[in-house]
């Protein structure tokens, strides 16, 4: 497997993210009866398998493949996805606490109620699809991009985000509370709602746009009245 960090665009002033390009050796498909806890899986392809309710906790994931499979309730905290590619995950209530993700690509993902507070995101895309309640709580992320996907009531509090981009994104009811952010860019967002924490937006660019739509937040924040 040959990896290269690629960086990202920046622009403004703002440091761009440095993107992974994840090259998957050729790999083996999964004929395990089941994750582990504290397993670890090399060069293995994971195919619409039905890892619903199973526990993978600690467990490392390196040059892997995890294409169409079911999460829900699946137990992962403390797992290691590292220099692999998950396609098409689904499903409620995934446990990702305190996983790290490093050289990685989410495609097309419907997530739900994903726990990945005290996470650690290391070049990482995530591209399309939508997910719902996301807790990345006290995370770490850094050169990480998320790309044409829809986030609903995303909740950063007390996460540090640098070298951050939104590109072509939706983000609903944000929650920023005490978080530190640098070099985020946040001007391809097309929808930018921020339920939360508007007051901790230093370190980020946002669009002229985004400003005024911001404006009546920023105000409230501010205690600032505005009649007329």
């Amino acid at each position: 497997m040959t990896r290269r960090a690629v960086g990202g665009s920046g622009g403004a002033g703002v440091k761009g993210a440095r993107r992974p390009e994840v090259r998957l050796p050729p790999l083996e498909p999964y004929a395990g009866g089941g994750l582990e806890p504290d397993g670890d899986y090399d060069g293995l392809d994971f195919r619409e398998l039905d890892l619903a309710g199973q526990d993978g906790g600690g467990a490392r994931f390196m040059d892997c493949a995890l294409t169409g499979c079911a999460l829900d309730e699946t137990r992962l905290s403390r797992a290691r996805f590292l220099d692999s590619v998950l396609t098409g995950p689904r499903g409620v209530g995934t446990n990702l606490a305190d996983a790290t993700f490093r050289d990685v690509e989410l495609l097309d993902a419907r997530l739900g109620g994903t726990q990945l507070h005290g996470a650690v995101l290391e070049r990482v895309v995530v591209r399309g699809g939508k997910i719902d309640y996301l807790n990345l709580r006290t995370a770490r992320l850094r050169d990480v991009v998320f790309e044409s996907c829809v986030l609903v009531e995303p909740d950063f509090g007390g996460a540090r985000l640098e070298r951050v981009e939104f590109v072509d994104c939706t983000l609903k009811a944000a929650d920023l509370t005490a978080a530190t952010l640098t070099d985020v860019d946040l001007r391809g967002v097309t929808s930018l709602d921020i339920a939360r924490g508007v007051d901790r937006l230093r370190g980020a660019v946002i669009s002229t746009g985004q400003l005024l739509d911001l404006a009546p937040v920023l105000a409230g924040e501010l205690g600032i009245r505005v009649e007329g």
